[in-house]
């Protein structure tokens, strides 16, 4: 079935000359000894425990949707060539086919998963008419189709809608010709078709390019998991999707080529806990390619040198996939990575379990001031639209707090949102984690104003081209103990645990309970303490300075070449070395091969892409570059002007919040609460 069997070019190992994948030499090629096995065992059960895999019903109701899908986008395309006045002879010969990819396509999907699926049609068909009011009406009148919502405004457009039940994001690309062909496919066609494109062949290259495609999927499997526990699974609110971790992790299969999942979850986080970002992740060299595409190059483009941490897709025009991580989000992703080798250190000495490395991430405990995102609409369609939008400029406003405070006042978005289901009307709430910048010396007297920056977000929110009545939003700064109780699960705040050092795993029998772990001093489990504990009395009332007179000390005149990254020529030769010379003075054949390990690991997380390292010019004109969700609209689409605010029940007007005892003027007029 094409559905299932979508191949530009087979699904099959491309080996470098050397006789390798990917870049660089593997950073080892050691095998499992028993104690890995056992724990890949104790970790495909834990996965099973989790119910990260689907039930048999389900997935032939996929697949039974697949095949029902198809068939509607081939009467789809020849009742259209029929309308368009075509001969009988080329309506019987135009096609539509589905592919699919993302997650279900790598084989990592779980029960109630969406399905990314692309629709490639002929010519002929345009995205605009045929397939955004075409192919939407036929779905619209049948009864098996419910949620319909096309997005034609998108980075990548797409129609997203349940189908018997399975979540569906179906996009679309229209080659050059009649017969769909499966080379030469991104000839001829346009952008959004390229983009659209890129997600079946990047899916088939990582599938590719990967030594053992099942280690690589319960790996995979392992890591979404890890992510979503840990609250850094969201592309769009600035930290990685599910391309990403399926890059990142084939990036390990490749150094540890040998490795079985257990080992591989462990060197993923050993590896990208002393990454030198922006050192980008590549799976294969990139290629110009012979259509002129543009590909990531930071030597070239402006906008390429300002991305903080470039994973980079391995299918030509290769773009990289994590464009939208901040600074901030980078912060918390890094710490994250430190924490799960600290937990995966601990589960090599029997000292943890698996359940201490997925434990949730207590996001309303770690910090003592938060910004709360409230939004309104008037029916649930209105409120799936308005949250899509709202969701995509979030990560505007990270970058623009970022920005106007120097980079001294950090965000740590939330990646879900929360309803409270005792309000009447459709709502759903964001929240933001706000600390001052750790390690910085404390000014005496030094303030943040960042009501112009939250004003600035909330007028580029409200002049999104389908606004309706009843689209409001409210931003508020709320103290911990203000946090709303319908955040917590049962509606309950839980009680505030005693500070402690280190982690209490869920004991297993057999196990042993870690009950210290050393970590960073940025340790995320410290940072709610660490306003007060490191950056003195409070944020005050935050005061911003202009950016007409400070540009030099902005974060848009970074460069990629960081004091570390400049050292690496000179110092990583002396270490290199130092360290061949230990392995030469011999040892056990185990502290030879850990050695020689890290060797390889510092070689290959440091100073291979120097080249890329150039000073980046003025970030304004470029900060909104390739942007996400539903926030692909021109300028001259966007609403003149802010739709009218309504009080809000339990605000004042102009949307500012009134919470119990204290008066904020949620940063909209007056002054602002000072924050812990």
């Amino acid at each position: 079935m094409d559905i299932l069997t979508y191949t530009v070019v087979p699904v099959q190992s491309i080996m470098q000359p050397s006789g390798h994948l990917g870049v660089t030499e593997p950073i080892s090629i050691a095998g499992p000894a028993d104690n890995d096995t056992a724990k890949t065992r104790e970790l495909e059960k834990f996965l099973v425990s989790a119910g990260l895999y689907e039930s048999q019903e389900e997935a032939v109701l996929r697949e039974e949707v697949l095949g029902r899908l198809d068939q509607i986008v081939k009467l789809w395309v020849k009742q259209i060539s029929r309308n368009k006045g075509f001969n009988e002879q080329l309506v019987l010969e135009a096609n539509a086919k589905i592919f699919t990819f993302g997650s279900y396509r790598l084989g990592v999907h779980g029960p109630g998963a969406d399905i990314d699926t692309l629709c490639v049609g002929p010519r002929h068909a345009s995205r605009e008419e045929d397939f955004f009011i075409e192919l939407h009406a036929m779905l619209a009148e049948m009864p098996e189709v419910t949620e319909l919502h096309p997005v034609p405004d998108a980075h990548v457009p797409v129609m997203k809608f349940k189908f018997n039940g399975i979540s569906i994001d179906l996009v679309y690309a229209r080659l050059s010709s009649w017969v769909i062909p499966e080379e030469s496919i991104l000839r001829n066609v346009d952008e959004q078709s390229v983009r659209s494109l890129n997600g079946c062949r990047v899916t088939d290259q990582i599938l590719r390019l990967v030594p053992n495609i099942q280690h690589f999927r319960t790996t995979l499997r392992c890591m979404k998991l890890w992510a979503k526990k840990r609250g850094v699974y969201s592309n769009v609110t600035g930290f990685l999707g599910g391309i990403n971790w399926a890059l990142l992790v084939a990036r390990i299969c490749q150094l540890y080529p040998n490795a079985i999942p257990s080992m591989l979850v462990s060197r993923f986080f050993r590896v990208y806990t002393q990454w030198r970002w922006p050192n980008p992740v590549m799976l294969c060299a990139i290629e110009e390619g012979t259509l002129g595409l543009p590909v990531w190059d930071p030597r070239r483009n402006p906008r390429d040198r300002t991305h903080q941490m470039p994973i980079i897709t391995p299918a030509y025009p290769c773009m990289n996939s994590s464009y939208n991580v901040s600074s901030s989000t980078l912060r918390v992703m890094k710490e994250e990575f430190q924490r799960g080798n600290d937990m995966c250190e601990a589960l090599e000495m029997n000292k943890a379990d698996w359940f201490t490395l997925f434990e949730q991430y207590p996001f309303f405990e770690s910090y003592r001031n938060y910004l709360q995102i409230d939004i309104t609409a008037m029916d649930d369609d209105d409120l799936r639209n308005w949250k899509g939008w709202v969701e995509s400029r979030l990560r505007q406003l990270t970058l623009k707090i970022e920005r106007h405070t120097f980079g001294m006042l950090q965000c740590h978005p939330h990646p879900c949102d929360f309803v409270d289901t005792m309000r009447k009307g459709r709502h759903c709430a964001f929240f933001m984690g706000l600390q001052r910048k750790q390690g910085v010396p404390l000014q005496e007297g030094q303030q943040f104003d960042i009501r112009a920056t939250v004003d600035e977000f909330r007028h580029s929110v409200n002049m999104y081209m389908s606004w309706k009545p009843g689209m409001e939003i409210f931003v508020s700064h709320v103290r911990r103990r203000q946090i709303p109780t319908f955040v917590f699960p049962g509606g309950t705040r839980p009680a505030r645990p005693a500070r402690v050092q280190g982690i209490i795993g869920k004991p297993t029998s057999g196990s042993k309970v870690l009950q210290s772990v050393p970590r960073s001093k940025s340790s995320v489990s410290e940072l709610g303490e660490t306003i007060d504990d490191n950056a003195g009395a409070t944020f005050d009332s935050f005061k911003r300075k202009s950016l007409d007179t400070a540009t030099d000390t902005m974060p848009g005149k970074r460069t990629f070449s960081s004091p570390t990254l400049g050292r690496l020529s000179s110092e990583s030769d002396a270490e290199a070395s130092e360290d061949q010379a230990a392995i030469a003075k011999g040892g056990s054949n185990k502290n030879q091969q850990n050695l020689a390990e890290e060797v390889a690991l510092k070689a290959i997380t440091s100073g291979a892409f120097e080249e890329y390292l150039t000073e980046v010019e003025d970030l304004d004109a470029i900060e909104d570059y390739a942007p996400t969700g539903v926030s692909g609209i021109s300028s001259e689409k966007l609403r003149d002007s802010t739709p009218p605010q309504e009080p809000f029940p339990g605000r004042g007007a102009c949307g500012e919040y009134l919470a119990p005892k204290y008066e904020l003027a949620g940063f909209q007029n007056g002054n602002m609460e000072e924050l812990e």
